[in-house]
């Protein structure tokens, strides 16, 4: 017998072959790996990657009609030129299994991992079923464990539930993107538009809030405040907070200052108990880190993801608030001990009895995320905080409560009751397992007697104004889409990138753009069943049943059908009418961002970005009037700014991926200190001469999007380049 296991991802596969054998055997082809080993009954294992997914869904007959539905599973490579590196790793796994009589699924223990492993076996491995391995971490014993208790069979719930959701998406998308597209054809411009099942939804609650905003009218209101003293200046509050009528604040100030003094009459203290947090789902991790790192839902369910490829954390994507006890306690803290950092917190906390503070979520797949233990070499930067989070907030949920004080002084000032309140640690409990993640203040507060009278300074009222509703952010976006119970704790992040993506939000605190303001409003008033988050719901709720076995995928899908159907025949007539109410907030906001700033040089156009036979640059409108041009940096984001230079030159901000965004100047020039300049010059006039130490190639004056560099004369034989901003104070005495 030969048997073929099929892992997720490469690190996976790798995972899973090392886990099984310490002596696994790695093999490389064409750049893809795989391992092979003998299992304890002396059976050869063969243990390969999918690389996610190796398999898409798409149109039989392709056309731009709409409504569509006739559609299958095709290799990405065919469908995606992006995804044609996966072609190898499909080639890899066919070859395989040819050789197996066996077949194991190793994926990810959820709805998409099943469908990864599912699509895999029937239509490269031509299998109707496969065994299962299910895991929570990719620690050896529980690979081990995995392995030997496998089931027969591949879990079908999920597998039939992740096939119709990626079917759901995937009529939902297409139809509704392309009936947008044609309504804005017939307007008069052709523009690619998108919505989907959740997308539209996931809009209309952020654009909501944004009408709320703009329709919010501030109303003035009057605070009263009052200086005391007692060993220091400190301040106290009227007892009625907001007043509506300026003439009451300052009656109160008024009467309040015939005052010498100020009586204490009441010394309120009082200790409550703070349990321990919960232990971290995907939601609450994605919550935290954005609170405590900053970091986006989609960055930290990345990290956190290759965290658990790594080894050294439980698989992420989970809605559970358990850590049951067989994923042994002791036995983690054992090996997060050898961690010196942790060292002297574990031995404390592990004297008592081990119980978590449990939370009241659950998933039938995978318990809470926890460090397993594994050692966690070479984690740098985000990832490394990331860790760390997990690491200090599993600890935590294990801590004794914490205990706060929390003090309320009121006092009489000629009749007028003011107070101040202040809270802080007394014992801290869990929080001493949590820092430097512990979020709360602490405050002090004098230290009064009843019936003392202490120093009164003055009063005083300051005009304030109600404010609007808060912003979503990123991460409170993902919570409310959490709690409408819209997408997947797997795509809400994805949903949430996706309306930055296509110009619907914007900022930290989400914007709505007059686009995406438009067509939700446009949406609604046309199909309002696509973004009302009750037919998503329903849908949810059906493919939950599926997953339970409790309802049947084709009814789901021919319901779904039947209502696109009805939608899009409407939507049908309407399509010019709908195209004119969307085309002049698309033309507003592709020129808002393509708009870098006024020309400099004519001082009447506006220099806008262009797309050419190299690339991206910036020229002015007004050509051929003004024929100025600037180069633009390649492959990266250009989002324009407010600002300008020193020159008057629009200022952009640069964004790469995998580097930390720039904001630079459009003239190369103005992104070079004196001195650089000077040096340039030097090296331009051959007063200078530099030369590469380690290919001994002279080095030359080139310009980039960027400004002038130093770059080696034989490129491209040598490859070397040089910041001129890095050489000055080398040549500093040969610039005077």
């Amino acid at each position: 017998m030969t048997e073929l296991i099929i892992a997720e991802k490469p690190s996976a596969a790798k995972k899973v072959a090392k886990g099984l054998s310490k002596s696994a055997t790695e093999h490389k082809e064409k750049g893809v790996r795989y391992y092979t080993l003998i299992n304890d009954e002396g059976e050869e294992v063969f243990v390969a990657s999918a690389v996610g997914h190796i398999f898409t869904l798409e149109e039989k007959e392709k056309s731009f009609n709409y409504p569509t539905f006739d559609i299958e599973w095709v290799p990405s490579y065919e469908a995606n030129k992006d995804a044609k590196y996966t072609k190898k790793y499909y080639n890899i796994l066919k070859k395989l299994s040819k050789k197996a009589t066996e077949y194991t699924v190793a994926c990810d223990f959820d709805v998409e991992g099943e469908v990864i492993g599912y699509n895999v076996i029937r239509f490269i491995c031509k299998q109707d079923d496969a065994q299962r391995m299910k895991f929570s971490t990719l620690v050896p014993e529980d690979v081990k464990s995995a392995y030997t208790k496998k089931g027969s069979s591949i879990e079908w719930g999920q597998a039939k539930a992740g096939e119709t959701r990626h079917k759901l998406d995937w009529m939902y998308g297409i139809n509704i993107s392309r009936a947008l597209t044609k309504a804005m054809k017939k307007a008069g411009r052709f523009t690619l538009m998108s919505s989907g099942r959740v997308q539209g939804p996931a809009l209309k609650i952020i654009a909501d809030k944004e009408r709320k905003i703009q329709a919010f009218e501030p109303t003035p209101y009057w605070v009263v405040t009052a200086m005391l003293q007692h060993d220091q200046s400190f301040t106290v509050s009227y007892e009625k907070g907001k007043l509506w009528k300026e003439k009451k604040a300052e009656k109160v100030v008024k009467e309040s200052n015939k005052a010498d003094t100020a009586e204490v009459i009441d010394v309120d203290k009082r200790v409550w108990t703070q349990k321990p947090p919960t232990p971290f789902n995907l939601g609450g991790l994605q919550s935290e880190a954005y609170k405590t790192i900053g970091l986006s839902p989609k960055q930290s369910l990345q990290i956190a993801q290759d965290l658990y490829t790594k080894g050294v954390t439980s698989y992420p994507r989970t809605s559970s608030q358990k850590l049951p006890k067989n994923i042994g306690y002791k036995k983690i803290f054992s090996k997060l001990k050898k961690n010196t950092p942790y060292k002297a917190l574990i031995e404390e906390l592990t004297k008592g009895t081990l119980k978590p503070n449990n939370g009241k979520k659950k998933d039938p797949a995978h318990p809470a995320i926890y460090p397993t233990g594994e050692p966690a070499k070479g984690l740098k930067g985000k990832e490394k905080k990331v860790y760390d989070l997990i690491v200090k907030r599993f600890m935590a949920t294990f801590g004794p409560n914490a205990k706060r004080q929390t003090t309320k002084l009121t006092f009489d000032i000629n009749t007028y009751k003011y107070n101040a309140k202040a809270t802080k640690t007394v014992e801290e409990g869990w929080h001493r397992y949590y820092k430097p993640f512990v979020r709360y203040k602490e405050q002090d507060i004098a230290s009064v007697k009843e019936g003392e009278k202490i120093g009164f300074d003055k009063a005083s009222y300051e005009e304030k104004e109600t404010q609007p509703p808060r912003r979503y952010t990123k991460a409170s976006l993902v919570k409310e889409l959490e709690k409408q119970g819209l997408g997947t704790k797997a795509t809400r992040a994805d949903i949430v990138e996706n309306l930055y993506k296509r110009g619907y939000a914007d900022g930290k605190s989400i914007t709505v753009s007059d686009l995406g303001l438009k067509l939700s409003a446009t949406l609604e008033e046309h199909i309002p069943d696509i973004v009302s988050p009750d037919l998503t719901k329903h849908f949810e709720q059906k493919m939950e049943g599926i997953r339970e076995k409790k309802e049947d995928p084709e009814t789901t899908l021919s319901e779904a059908k039947e209502t696109l159907i009805k939608i899009l025949d409407e939507f049908k007539g309407k399509e010019k009418e709908i195209g004119e109410e969307l085309l002049d907030s698309h033309q507003k906001m592709m020129k808002e961002k393509n708009t870098l700033g006024t020309c400099p040089e004519c001082g009447e156009g506006d220099l806008m970005i262009r797309k050419g036979k190299y690339g991206k640059f910036a020229a002015c409108n007004e050509y051929p009037d003004c024929k100025t041009t600037f180069s633009l940096p390649k492959k990266a984001k250009i989002i324009p700014t407010d600002d300008v230079s020193d020159t008057g030159h629009p200022m952009i901000k640069v964004i790469k991926k995998g580097k930390k965004p720039q904001v630079i100047s459009i003239n190369p020039d103005d992104n070079m200190s004196g001195d650089a300049k000077k040096l340039i010059e030097k090296v331009e006039s051959g007063d200078i001469e530099i030369v590469d130490e380690d290919s001994g190639s002279k080095m030359v004056v080139r310009s980039g999007p960027y400004g002038k560099f130093l770059g080696a004369e034989d490129y491209p034989k040598v490859k070397k380049i040089m910041d001129p901003e890095e050489l000055v104070e080398e040549y500093k005495d040969k610039l005077e």
